[in-house]
């Protein structure tokens, strides 16, 4: 039995010097690359099926976000007044004026005022708002429902609303006179100074509701266990807000700001319907997309049009990968399952 032992010993040893591993005196077993094994697990089944649950959404994906922003592109390189078929080729021509217009810089100013201004307004207002919401009190729930009603109001019945109370003789100045507040009176619409705020005001009032119900929500997947442990301790209630709440709030307040920043940047219906298309810039609240429509479409210039859209179209996209990059990582990197290399 000693014999056998030490008479395979050496075999398996000089083996295992060079790399390999032997069983007895036959051949070397050599295992197969990570590579391979890691290809063998997906079988044609499984491609088949990740096909069929991805075809349809990838269709939908390209038909309706790829395709007409590579048409806009396309037409932004021609002169075409949107009938007939584009023949006028101009190259960057159209692209070039987009950023030597110093009337896009402002609308692109305006547009980087509006995102600084959502964030700076309504993420602290809602916050609040959610944080007296979440407690129990009387009319808890017709308090929800007022707050969120403005979010489910048309942008086109609120900006004409807004547009005729906020007139010079609109009931807003008014109000104001019979309070005895005349003073405060003044041109909310056209007035470079007043027009911004009067437009973040509007904002506000409009979108808080979402941004409230979003971070009840959040509020609710926070464990009570938590809370009350801290409250034993001997922690204050803002206290516990400050180091509990709201750290656990993050992700919820960081996806907001997100969509907030992304619907600052593609602002339209409202400024289109509140100041009209001559206004806006005037007052200071024009916008990338009603500089778009205002200097395309109602201009008869398309393929200028065109242009502006594949700017407005990348300088969301940048600001989404950047936010994403820089911001978000932290989030969707827990949200991804296995491993890394």
């Amino acid at each position: 039995m000693m014999f056998d032992t030490e008479r395979e010993s050496v075999p398996l040893a000089q083996d295992r010097s060079a790399g390999r591993t032997a069983v007895g005196g036959g051949a070397p077993v050599v295992p197969p690359p990570a590579g391979r094994r890691a290809r063998k697990g997906i079988g044609w089944p499984a491609r088949l099926e990740i096909a069929l649950m991805t075809g349809p959404t990838l269709l939908v994906f390209l038909s309706f976000v790829i395709f007409p922003v590579a048409m806009a592109a396309y037409y932004g390189f021609f002169s075409w007044q949107g009938y007939g078929p584009p023949t006028e080729f101009v190259g960057l021509r159209n692209y070039v004026l987009v950023f030597q217009d110093g009337t896009f810089i402002d609308a692109l100013q305006h547009n980087a005022a509006i995102v600084v201004l959502s964030l700076v307004l309504q993420g602290p207002a809602a916050v609040l708002l959610a944080l007296l919401l979440n407690r129990k009190m009387r009319g808890q729930t017709l308090i929800r429902v007022l707050v969120f009603v403005p979010y489910v109001i048309s942008e086109v019945v609120v900006g004409t609303g807004w547009s005729l109370m906020l007139q010079g003789s609109g009931a807003v100045n008014a109000l104001l006179q019979d309070l005895g507040l005349g003073w405060l009176q003044s041109d909310w619409l056209s007035d470079p100074e007043k027009a911004i705020w009067t437009l973040m005001g509007i904002l506000t009032w409009k979108y808080i509701g979402f941004a409230v119900i979003l971070f009840l929500a959040g509020l609710q997947g926070i464990p009570d266990e938590l809370i009350e442990a801290a409250a034993i301790d001997g922690a204050s209630y803002w206290q516990i807000q400050r180091r509990i709440t709201l750290p656990l709030l993050g992700p919820t307040i960081r996806i907001w700001a997100f969509l907030s920043m992304i619907g600052a940047l593609q602002l339209f219906d409202l400024v289109y319907i509140i100041w009209g298309q001559y206004v806006a810039s005037t007052a200071g609240t024009s916008t990338m997309a009603t500089y778009m429509v205002a200097n395309g479409r109602n201009a008869g210039e398309y393929g200028y049009g065109n242009a502006v859209a594949v700017v407005l179209f990348f300088v969301s996209l940048v600001a989404a990968l950047v936010y994403q990059r820089f911001v978000l990582r932290r989030d969707t990197e827990g949200a991804i399952t296995g491993g890394r290399n």
